[in-house]
């Protein structure tokens, strides 16, 4: 009986084991599972919630747009209405310029003006309500450029110091913001920021000399704090935003902080700050608007910038609104600390009841494992026994050790099976070995056979193509010798090469009756290079060769020597050039080539004999090495490969072929390479 295969180890058994598996497959969902699905949903709420503070943020930023807007708007209104007054039209009837002049003073302090001009249009002013210089010239903004061509207006402009200081002489001083160094700001060599950005309105009038003129009135934005504290408060109510967070609305002049209420210190505004570079490039340079956390002088707010530009489009400034982070930071970590300890208090409480579920299964296949390893270890008496479980488990223990009272039954059986078979195949060995010895013996006779068949072939073809013209050339050569005498001394050189080919023949057919009858001219038995022999061989088939226009090509690469027997050697080779010059009838290439590789782990000579013959066809190929299989009709005995296979097997090595109808075949045999210190 064959040996039972060892088994996996019981401790490979152990790590991949029912028990492991089960209690993976009740934690599974527990452990694995539902954090990944909590981890995607608070991921999720994550992420909505911060799209929310954005959405938030971008409401706000709409809110302090529209109170800017609203303020242009109240601006021009203003600017219209009194204008249109009937008050203003009595004092430009007025020859009184000093008059003129405390009316606009006056109307500018009730209007929140920060100046109101009468201007001609030259662009000078006629009477400057609170101007030092009445003969001044105001600059000429698109606004009031329009105004005098028509066209009444309201803008955001610039105004430097200079014609700040015109329009309303001290206000240059309420413009002038000194900067704070502000990491992640643009560098700057600016000490200040002196100009001035203004919401500047101008309507058309008409002059009391009838020429066309203009109502001009502006309201200075830098450092102005109620102006700022009112967005603020319209955009941030009491309790719009949680307990610690604050809301800030910061108006900015290029990238400076003109009015704002985010603080730099406790109690003191954060004015002449500025804004970092990203958000800078993103609303200043490109025009964008920013929705996004930012860093804000001192915290990160959820922050909305957005450009701000002057009559002419040219980007002047940013309007900012934004509200702390920190207080809505900790309450999504708050909210993912709660779903965490959840989730833990759940697993803590159902983890344990899973894991006594598992046990109740466990146990008995544990039990039945066990069974298995003492079964496997020859002991077929052991059984899992009694198992209180009454459900599949249970059933399953039961069936288990009928299976086995099975086994152990079947097993009795097969040793006495096996005993009989060994008794068999004994008997039967002896046969097969009796009847190997008869065959072994007829390949001998075989082998003797093939040689007289190939001598044969061979030695009617040398008597035919050799000795009879090699009689006649050395009798004919003898008699002319005898007959010129001294005459034929002139020739005597000719003569010699005619006898030296004559010898040369007799070489030849002595190689011949060397093949033919190797127990008169046996060699010793010694190592010699494969090249020789393939030369020796081509010599005994070159008439066949030469008949068949067969071109011959050689690439003796081989070191190695070989010690098989040579005259073996020299029968295989012959019979796999007659079986090329057979496949060639219309002529074509045979080539040699010798080898050194590595074969069945040492040295070795390879030998490869191919041609470009017929080819052998798929089906018939794996037979051309069975004795008496033959594809040369009358032409052959079917004994030639057979006996080769048998020689060259006998000397260790292997013969093998391949084929391809059409286009040839190739014979490759490996013979051992001679290891010894030389060839002898």
């Amino acid at each position: 009986m064959r040996d039972r295969e060892p088994g996996p180890s019981a401790g490979a058994r152990r790590g991949l084991s029912v028990r492991i598996r089960l209690i993976a497959i009740a934690l599974l969902p527990t452990v694995l599972v539902l954090p990944l699905l909590l981890l995607l949903v608070v991921g999720w709420w994550a992420s909505g919630f911060d799209r929310l503070l954005i959405v938030k943020v971008n409401g706000d930023l709409t809110i302090a747009r529209q109170y800017l807007e609203r303020l242009k708007e109240r601006s021009d209104e203003t600017l219209h209405a009194l204008a249109d007054s009937t008050a203003f039209a009595r004092v430009l009837e007025a020859p009184d310029a000093a008059a003129t002049r405390q009316f606009l003073a006056r109307r500018r302090a009730e209007l929140g003006f920060d100046f109101l001009h009468l201007v001609g249009a030259d662009g000078r002013l006629v009477v400057g309500g609170g101007a030092e210089d009445p003969g001044g010239t105001l600059p000429r903004h698109p606004v009031l450029a329009g105004a005098l061509a028509g066209r009444a207006g309201t803008e955001i402009d610039i105004m430097e110091a200079a014609e700040l200081a015109r329009a309303a002489p001290g206000s240059e001083a309420r413009a002038r913001i000194d900067l704070v160094d502000t990491p992640n700001a643009v560098p700057t060599d600016r000490l200040a920021e002196t100009r001035g950005m203004v919401i500047l309105s101008a309507v058309p009038v008409r002059l009391p000399d009838g020429t066309p003129g203009a109502l001009a009135g502006g309201r200075l934005l830098n450092q102005n704090l109620d102006f700022i504290d009112t967005m603020n408060d319209l955009v941030y109510k009491d309790a719009s935003l949680p307990e610690g967070s604050r809301g800030t609305a910061t108006l900015f002049l290029d990238d400076v902080r003109i009015s704002t209420n985010v603080r730099l210190f406790e109690g003191q505004r954060a004015l002449g700050t500025r804004v970092s570079a990203a958000v800078r490039r993103a609303v200043l340079d490109e025009g964008r608007i920013w929705l996004d956390r930012a860093f804000v002088v001192n915290d990160w707010y959820i922050s909305a910038y957005e450009p701000i530009a002057d009559g002419s489009g040219r980007r002047i400034g940013m309007l900012y609104v934004g509200f702390l982070e920190k207080p809505f930071r900790l309450q999504k970590m708050a909210f993912v600390a709660a779903v965490v300890a959840a989730f833990l208090v759940v697993a803590a409480l159902s983890i344990p009841v899973f894991l006594r579920w598992a046990r109740a299964i466990f146990s008995p296949i544990e039990r039945m494992d066990a069974t298995i390893e003492q079964v496997e270890a020859g002991d077929l008496g052991a059984r899992t026994g009694h198992v209180a479980n009454r459900d599949e488990i249970g059933r399953l223990a039961h069936h288990f050790d009928g299976l086995l009272d099975s086994l152990q039954a079947r097993d009795r059986e097969l040793r006495e099976w096996a005993e009989e078979l060994d008794r068999r195949v004994d008997l039967r060995t002896r046969e097969l070995r009796a009847a190997n010895q008869r065959l072994a013996e007829t390949q001998q006779q075989l082998v003797m056979s093939e040689k007289l068949a190939a001598i044969g072939e061979i030695t009617a073809g040398v008597a035919h193509e050799i000795n009879n013209p090699v009689a006649v050339i050395q009798g004919n050569l003898d008699v002319a010798r005898e007959i010129l005498g001294a005459a034929a001394d002139p020739v005597g050189t000719e003569f010699g090469l005619i006898d030296e080919q004559v010898h040369r023949i007799d070489l030849i057919v002595g190689k011949l009756l060397q093949f033919a009858r190797p127990a008169e001219f046996a060699e010793s038995s010694g190592a010699y290079r494969p090249a020789d022999v393939i030369t020796d061989s081509l010599l005994l088939v070159r008439h066949s060769l030469a008949r068949a226009e067969i071109e011959i090509r050689r690439l003796d690469l081989a070191a190695g020597w070989i010690a098989m027997n040579r005259t073996d050697l020299q029968q295989v080779l012959i019979n796999l050039f007659v079986n090329a010059i057979h496949a060639m009838p219309d002529g074509g290439i045979l080539s040699i080539a010798t080898h050194d590789t590595i074969w069945r782990d040492g040295p070795a000579v390879s030998i490869t004999v191919s041609d470009t013959g017929l080819g052998i066809d798929p089906d018939t190929l794996p037979r051309i090495f069975d004795a008496f299989f033959t594809t040369k009709a009358r032409q052959g005995t079917g004994l030639g490969l057979s006996i080769s296979y048998s020689l060259v097997s006998q000397a260790g090595g292997t013969i093998t072929a391949t084929s391809s109808p059409g286009v040839g075949s190739v014979f490759t045999v490996q013979l051992p390479a001679d290891t010894s210190t030389g060839p002898t």
